[in-house]
């Protein structure tokens, strides 16, 4: 048989198996979503906030999805660990990312870090906020910030302020407060949110910005006092404490976002689903009462709506971390 011969049957034959291969093509993009576990990267330990919004999230995503959700912690490095996983990850819609602020901080806090915070993540879901509040030592000679602020102003660097570490949310809302208040006060950094408290009780600092929820424990027992809360509103769990910004410094805004990101390329609608899954999750009652003991705001909105807040809260920070000279090894 000559090859014109073979070549005329194996291109007829093609043509008769072109169709077969097609559908079977179209089944597979066709494939039901999803198929395998989810798994949900917590780029910080076991216990914290985060990790309770997405062991909260993660249960009624399985319910929704009918598969198995997985919260994996992957602490370490600031948030480097976990959040480079993700970014390496294959975005077929089985990884997912539960992170929070400290994620548009880490470009400016890093010189080189292995992932690419904007372009190697997908907005799928800003789940909500937590205030920071402005606490101080119950014995401080102050009742509010005006009057923080004129002892700073009296004592230039003789009052200090903690944090949980050096670049922390903690650390960014005192130098936000010492640039906007113009004040000359000193930070000290502490191994974790209990220690900090501890400072603060002991007067080796004299005010400190934790979370709502990190420190309502040490404010129902009497131990500390609040001055403000950082948040635009008032907090509902603290509603006779003014915001700092109606309290003497207008514009003044800390809080700490929580939200649900995905690697880059990961198909729209697997976004679109899990962004519609989260945001049906953050009306249930038992998330809403959770999270909202905890001192949360929750958001429920569009990938949209996250990657506005994600740009704004990133030009914001940067501006602050320059401002203050700061840098993570």
């Amino acid at each position: 048989m000559s090859q014109w011969r073979i070549w005329s049957w194996f291109s007829y034959l093609m043509v008769l198996l072109l169709p077969f291969f097609f559908s079977e093509s179209a089944l597979a993009q066709q494939a039901p979503y999803p198929v395998k576990p989810i798994h949900i990267v917590v780029p910080s330990a076991a216990g914290g906030a985060s990790d309770l919004v997405a062991r909260l999230i993660g249960d009624q995503l399985a319910r929704a999805m009918k598969v198995p959700v997985v919260v994996e912690n992957r602490p370490g490095a600031g948030n480097v660990i976990g959040t480079t996983h993700v970014a390496k990850s294959a975005a077929d819609g089985y990884t997912f990312l539960l992170t929070y602020t400290d994620h548009v901080f880490n470009p400016y806090m890093f010189e080189n870090l292995p992932f690419d915070a904007q372009k190697d993540f997908m907005p799928v879901a800003y789940v909500g906020s937590v205030p920071q509040v402005l606490v101080v030592n119950k014995n401080l000679p102050v009742d509010d910030v005006k009057a923080l602020i004129a002892l700073a102003k009296a004592k230039p660097g003789t009052l200090n302020f903690g944090s949980v570490g050096s670049g922390s949310s903690l650390h960014l809302a005192g130098e936000l407060f010492k640039s906007m208040a113009g004040v000359d006060v000193v930070h000290v950094p502490y191994n974790g949110g209990p220690a900090s408290t501890v400072g603060l009780i002991s007067n080796q600092v004299q005010f400190l910005f934790p979370t709502l929820s990190s420190a309502r424990k040490a404010l129902d027992a009497g131990q500390i006092r609040a001055l403000a809360v950082g948040s635009t509103t008032r907090a509902p769990q603290l509603p006779d404490v003014a915001t700092v910004a109606e309290a003497g410094l207008p514009g003044y805004e800390a809080a700490i976002w929580y939200a649900l990101l995905a690697p880059a390329g990961t198909p729209e609608a697997i976004v679109t689903r899990i962004n519609k899954e989260v945001n049906t999750a953050l009306v249930q009652p038992n998330v809403v009462a959770t999270l909202t003991s905890q001192g949360f705001a929750l958001h429920p909105g569009t990938p949209a709506d996250l990657e506005q807040l994600m740009q704004r809260e990133s030009k914001r920070w940067a501006e602050v971390i320059r401002n203050a000279h700061l840098k993570r090894k």
